[in-house]
């Protein structure tokens, strides 16, 4: 599998409440996200509606929208979105654990690759015994 895979990359929808004192909270949530590492595009579809386009193994729908709320913005919290996010946010944990990113480690990748890199024999090339290696 590619780490860089279609799969690893998500394209979600974030609604937000209409009754909010900012009256176009997709573009201010689109301006908010545009330097964020992991995420590739953002689109407001209309004033209430967000598109998201993410790499996971960067972010996570759930940590984006944590972002989000504690900048102010309110989520749409109906029963139907609920329930959507509720399996996105499980999908994606699940995708990035059985890759080895564990919920809450935000540089996982980097922790792959290095598992990686020790898990290879490296084959010592110092022929010198354990204990004289380190007086140098």
């Amino acid at each position: 599998m590619d780490i860089d895979g279609h799969e690893f990359i998500k394209h979600r929808s974030i609604h937000f409440v209409e009754f909010h004192p900012d009256p176009n909270q997709a573009q201010t949530a689109a301006l908010l996200l545009a330097d964020v590492e992991g995420i590739m595009r953002v689109d407001p579809i209309d004033a209430h509606h967000l598109q998201v386009t993410y790499h996971i193994m960067d972010i996570t729908l759930e940590q984006i929208e944590v972002g989000l709320t504690s900048m102010g913005l309110h989520i749409d919290n109906r029963l139907l979105y609920r329930l959507i996010r509720a399996l996105h946010y499980y999908t994606e944990e699940n995708q990035r654990a059985v890759r080895g990113c564990t919920k809450g480690n935000p540089n996982c990748t980097r922790n792959i690759f290095a598992k990686r890199y020790q898990s290879i024999d490296h084959h010592c090339r110092d022929h010198r015994p354990e204990h004289w290696r380190k007086y140098l």
